[in-house]
């Protein structure tokens, strides 16, 4: 039999597809009164989209009358490249459908210093939930000050980051993940160290440390109580100089803690309540991605693990 060449003029769209199918089970019953019950529409439907099918390819594709149901010979090659046609396209969708558990690809994430000790840290759990859906997926993760991370984020080379709120940046959508805990710490080798509840006056009289990365304005006036007589770009670095004993400093509670429970920092309240509130404070954390972003499986996948872990832990699930 030649091959006869068939032109299909236009887009292959939904409909087409539609046509094919109906046009695939009437061959494979023999004709449109066994295709009636398969398809499960009318005869008269399924005569109404055979010939369309037929107009659109511009070619008749089967004999049909008292004499019975006979393909023509473009039927038979139509069919043929329906057939083919129709698996390409389901498997296809069984590839596709196939990556949501079996994940391949990059995640370029930018996380803050520091926060891995952090209890609701729920970042680690929406990790390893993505990775055990697929094998092939790379995190890739950079530690970097706050700004840097938008900035990567809004730029493509970070598909997320997890940053403080200091100040909403246009371009970023924002997922609120949990607050950090803050208070004032100084260690076993400094003065106050042994000094039950020590008074403002004595706190405000001893050398601080102060961060010299981005605070919110609330967080800059609690730092205003303080004797600012050296600095930090992260809260390691103010970690190194309160563990001199030279120095008072903020840090992290949960990050604090280790050297809290080996005796070696003390966190310092003064003896007037009205003031406790004056040297501590919270930090809001956000996961950012960029508005407007590229279709992006992993990383979808990966926001979506999180919004689980987000929702188990207040209970929402």
């Amino acid at each position: 039999m030649s091959q006869r060449r068939i032109t299909l003029m236009g887009q292959l769209g939904d409909v087409d597809l539609r046509l094919l199918r109906i046009f695939r089970k009437v061959v494979e019953c023999g004709g449109f009164s066994s295709a009636e019950v398969e398809l499960n529409i009318s005869r008269a439907a399924i005569s109404m989209a055979m010939s369309d099918l037929e107009t659109r390819l511009s070619m008749r594709l089967c004999q049909r009358g008292r004499s019975g149901f006979r393909l023509t010979s473009e039927g038979h090659d139509v069919y043929e490249a329906t057939v083919q046609l129709l698996a390409a396209v389901e498997d296809f969708r069984t590839r596709v459908n196939g990556l949501h558990s079996r994940l391949t690809g990059e995640l370029n994430i930018g996380i803050t210093d520091n926060l891995v000790t952090l209890p609701d840290m729920q970042v680690t759990e929406a990790l390893r939930a993505l990775k055990a859906r697929g094998d092939n997926v790379h995190i890739n993760i950079r530690m970097a000050p706050p700004n840097d991370i938008e900035m990567a984020v809004l730029g493509g080379s970070l598909h997320a980051g997890v940053v403080p709120e200091l100040k909403r940046v246009p371009g970023l959508d924002y997922l609120a993940l949990y607050e950090e805990q803050s208070a004032l710490y100084c260690s076993d080798r400094h003065p106050l160290f042994a000094c039950g509840a020590p008074s403002v006056d004595q706190i405000a009289g001893h050398d601080a440390v102060v961060p010299s990365y981005a605070q919110t304005p609330e967080i800059k006036r609690v730092h205003e109580a303080l004797k600012p007589m050296a600095s930090a770009t992260d809260r390691e670095g103010v970690a190194f100089l309160v563990l001199t004993g030279s120095y008072i400093g903020f840090l992290p509670t949960h990050y604090a803690q280790r050297w809290r429970d080996q005796g070696r920092m003390r966190r310092l309240v003064p003896d007037t309540s009205e003031h406790a509130t004056r040297y501590e404070y919270s930090t809001r954390y956000y996961a950012i991605t960029r508005k407007g972003r590229p279709p992006n499986l992993v990383l979808e996948s990966f926001l979506e693990e999180l919004e689980a872990c987000l929702a188990q832990t207040r209970g929402e699930c």
